[in-house]
């Protein structure tokens, strides 16, 4: 995991310019489910205008993902072992 952190990382330093890690920036929570929740906001940086499709996938209750752009916002959650896998989606759409 440590060299998709790194890629975050270095994504998350080249966007920052005085302005958008003030307002903007990266959000990475836990959730009650239990979970993980990412949001980034897009706005202002290389990754504007991407696009990506809601795409919930659910095997059992303990194992889901759920990926999408709403507003200019990255959102990813999942349970407790899909961190990894929504910080790659998310650097797999801006790379």
């Amino acid at each position: 995991m440590t060299d998709i952190l790194n890629i975050l990382c270095e994504w998350y330093k080249s966007q920052c310019n005085g302005m958008w890690e003030h307002g903007s920036g990266i959000k990475i929570e836990t959730i009650d489910n239990p979970g993980w929740h990412v949001e980034i906001n897009l706005e202002g940086t290389s990754a504007e205008g991407k696009k990506l499709d809601k795409i919930f996938i659910e095997k059992k209750e303990s194992d889901w993902l759920y990926l999408e752009i709403k507003e200019k916002l990255f959102i990813g959650a999942g349970d407790p072992d899909k961190l990894n896998e929504i910080v790659r989606k998310f650097i797999d759409l801006v790379q």
